[in-house]
């Protein structure tokens, strides 16, 4: 049986003083890890259970792995199978890996996690402790079938939003926020609650959404952006930077600026449903069927005061 590894979980929490969040997390997450949380909840713990042991039977592996579909964020390898998922994440990996500062021996929490991608990298490069959070119960049971595999014992995937988490740890030396700020009804909020996890002189690492534009503005779509309904704002590079600077952050950077591709996101036998092709006008693929400019993002750093 592949379970949530609390033991692990408290031992690095100890280690980073944060103790006391043991009788905070622990219910929630038991509650979240359950059938009453999600019709498909007893499925993917079955998907779970069956996993093979390593080195037995990768076919069997790869059935058990595709029935935790749609993978959104990869690739992985997994004893000889490759989950070849909507995301090539490498990709963004690459665009910010060696300029951000080093994570070696470094404490870390990657809000909106997803499967653990990211997360798993953060480790490879040598975070001793990576503390995920992701609302989306799926993702978590994906992180739970690759750890069953990779036995991090330092690599977590909760099953919580940002807020379900203590406020004001300072306790996080760096702090991911990747592909989550646009998806905030206030990001001004959601800055300064990754603020306060970080200590002083930590490191933010957002990733998001922009516009085109030389002013310091933002668009707030209507309805849907790229068929998704849940875009809130999209800034500016000078407005994103506006957002920091008003939230309290120093030695603010724009590191990194592209423009999504169909070659970086999009459907694959491990995620069989529409991606950006069908999210992109077909008269002008440098708009979305809205009318919006197509996804454009940047990777910014920033240091907690």
């Amino acid at each position: 049986m592949t379970a949530f590894n609390f033991p692990s979980l408290w031992r690095c929490l100890a280690e980073l003083g944060l103790e006391s969040w043991q009788a905070v997390l622990e219910p929630r997450i038991r509650s979240r890890l359950s059938d009453n949380a999600h019709g498909d909840f007893a499925r993917w713990q079955r998907v779970l259970d069956a996993l093979p042991e390593p080195g037995e039977d990768a076919e069997h592996l790869r059935e058990r792995l595709l029935a935790l579909s749609p993978w959104r964020k990869g690739p992985f390898e997994i004893e000889g199978v490759t989950i070849d998922a909507e995301w090539r994440s490498n990709l963004k990996w690459d665009r910010l890996q060696d300029k951000i500062e080093a994570l070696e021996g470094r404490a870390v929490l990657d809000v909106g996690c997803g499967n653990g991608y990211y997360a798993l990298q953060m480790h490879a490069a040598g975070a001793r402790t990576v503390i995920g959070v992701d609302p989306t119960l799926l993702y978590v049971m994906q992180f739970l079938a690759v750890e069953h595999y990779r036995q991090t014992n330092s690599v977590f995937a909760l099953p919580l939003r940002l807020d379900e988490l203590p406020q004001g740890s300072r306790a996080f030396d760096s702090c991911f926020s990747m592909g989550v700020l646009y998806h905030q009804r206030s990001p001004i909020d959601h800055l300064l609650q990754l603020k306060s996890s970080l200590r002083q002189g930590g490191q933010l690492i957002l990733e998001t959404i922009f516009v085109p534009g030389e002013e310091a503005f933002s668009r707030n779509p209507a309805e849907r952006y790229a068929r998704m309904r849940n875009v809130w704002f999209l800034p500016t590079l000078s407005e994103l930077q506006n957002w920091l600077r008003r939230s309290g952050y120093r030695d603010i950077e724009i590191i990194d600026e592209s423009l999504t591709t169909t070659d970086e996101q999009r459907s694959t036998e491990w995620m069989q449903f529409e991606s950006l092709r069908e999210a992109l006008s077909p008269d002008n693929p440098e708009q979305t069927v809205e009318g919006w400019p197509a996804p454009r993002r940047v990777i910014a750093i920033a240091k907690a005061p």
